[in-house]
């Protein structure tokens, strides 16, 4: 097959690729083969407890708003219980605390920085104690929620509860590593992506199963549908969006070579953060509801339900997330992109953005380009974690209930990067193979 190398690759030179190429193959082999055997482990029961009891406080739990939003990253591991049910949500929350650690602390940032591979090898050993820790800490919690469940309370089943439920997360956090270094994709990315995909059969099913019982719901189902669609395309878009900006290198004299001036640019995305400051927001709307429960305190229960999308006041639900999502827009990309240091490296390397001069201008333009898009890239996650939320509520269809914004937010960005991945492996066969000719 004749191919040109100025060209991204086809879908028939990628599939071929796919199927042919030895390295690329073997690369999805491993990435297929360990989701699989995270799925499977998923249903592996923790031992001890009385499932039908359990499986009844599941359905009538005042607190099943919190239990929706980490089953889903769970793949349903959390209401089966099994194993993995923590999942990879330990290691997520430790690199989560370790990256906000990085920039507190001078120690981790000099690791991250200036030691290279050693130092990013350091950060990822200090990550996987923190999930152990981590890990340890929900176990706990998850194993006093279900003591009353257990067929032989006490110490003994704590124990073996704690130990079962670590060890699953911890050979999660394997397989994510596993992923990512010998797969294709981010390992701890496609976990929780297979994770959301496993749920949808269910919602589908439920939502079939609601057309054909009332059949004046099937034009809400398909308009819900085609709400979500527009959202996947939207949510394409805005993850590809980025602002160029573009820098001059520099006219230099190497010995008797003269290096003309390069232009190039300096890519900025719209969504700086990503998924992350909707996650964030919505596990702070869903802390009061939490609260509510666990302590049945009358204040806490009329303060949740004013924060509840299903509560009496809707709209102040709706304006506290979008303040919110505002909020972890800009502190994520604080944490992201350091104007600062952008203007040192730029200024060390001999460019500049034409008509700004290197230096403190430079770092006040690209803070001044930063905040304007961050702010689009905020009110754009607003309106995605809001609509579908909103048109459920007119609809009446509420069975993709917890497949919101998030989901589709992780599930389009995994896909992307996991396909522009693929994309650099058969480009480099391609070239591979010119090589050899």
């Amino acid at each position: 097959m004749v191919v040109s190398r100025d060209k991204a690759p086809s879908a028939q030179e990628t599939f071929l690729q796919m199927a042919q190429a030895a390295g690329l193959r073997g690369r999805l082999l491993v990435t297929i083969g360990m989701l699989f055997l995270v799925r499977f482990g998923v249903f592996l029961p923790v031992p001890s407890i009385d499932r039908s009891k359990f499986n009844d406080f599941i359905q009538n739990n005042p607190n099943g708003q919190l239990i929706g939003f980490l089953d889903i990253f769970s793949g349903g591991g959390l209401s089966a219980l099994g194993i993995f049910a923590l999942g990879i949500l330990p290691y997520i929350n430790a690199s989560i605390i370790i990256q906000l650690l990085t920039t507190a602390l001078p120690s981790l940032e000099e690791l991250q920085k200036n030691e290279g591979e050693a130092g990013r090898r350091k950060i990822s050993q200090i990550t996987r104690y923190v999930a152990l820790a981590w890990a340890a800490l929900q176990s706990t919690g998850i194993a006093m929620w279900v003591e009353p469940f257990a067929e032989n309370p006490g110490p003994i089943f704590m124990v073996e509860t704690v130990l079962a439920l670590c060890a699953g997360s911890m050979f999660v956090m394997w397989v994510s590593e596993l992923i990512t270094e010998r797969g294709v994709g981010n390992g701890a990315s496609l976990l929780i992506f297979v994770n959301i995909v496993a749920v949808l059969p269910r919602s589908l099913g439920q939502t079939i199963q609601l057309a054909q019982e009332d059949r004046g719901i099937v034009g809400r189902v398909i308009m819900l549908l085609l709400v979500f669609l527009v959202m996947i395309v939207g949510i394409v878009f805005v993850q590809e969006g980025s602002r160029r900006i573009p820098i001059v290198s520099a006219r230099r004299q190497v010995g008797a070579r003269l290096y003309r001036e390069r232009s190039s640019y300096l890519p900025l995305r719209l969504n700086q953060g990503g998924v992350m400051p909707i996650i964030f927001a919505s596990a702070v709307l869903i802390l009061p509801s939490s609260l509510a429960g666990l302590t049945n305190n009358p204040w806490l229960v009329q303060f949740a339900q004013y924060l509840s999308p299903s509560g009496p006041t809707p709209w102040v639900y709706m304006v506290v997330y979008l303040v919110l999502i505002l909020f972890f827009s800009y502190f994520y990309a604080s944490l992201i992109i350091n104007p600062v240091d952008m203007a040192q490296n730029l200024k060390k390397m001999g460019a500049s953005i034409p008509g700004i001069r290197p230096g403190r201008a430079t770092s006040e333009y690209v803070e001044r380009v930063l905040n304007r898009l961050t702010f689009l890239g905020a009110i754009f996650l607003g309106l995605v974690a809001i609509v579908p939320t909103a048109v459920e509520g007119a609809t009446s269809v509420r069975t993709f209930q917890g497949l919101g914004a998030t989901s589709l937010l992780i599930l389009v960005g995994v896909a992307i990067d996991t396909a522009k991945q693929i994309q650099t492996y058969v480009i480099s066969q391609r070239y591979e193979g010119m090589v050899k000719q």
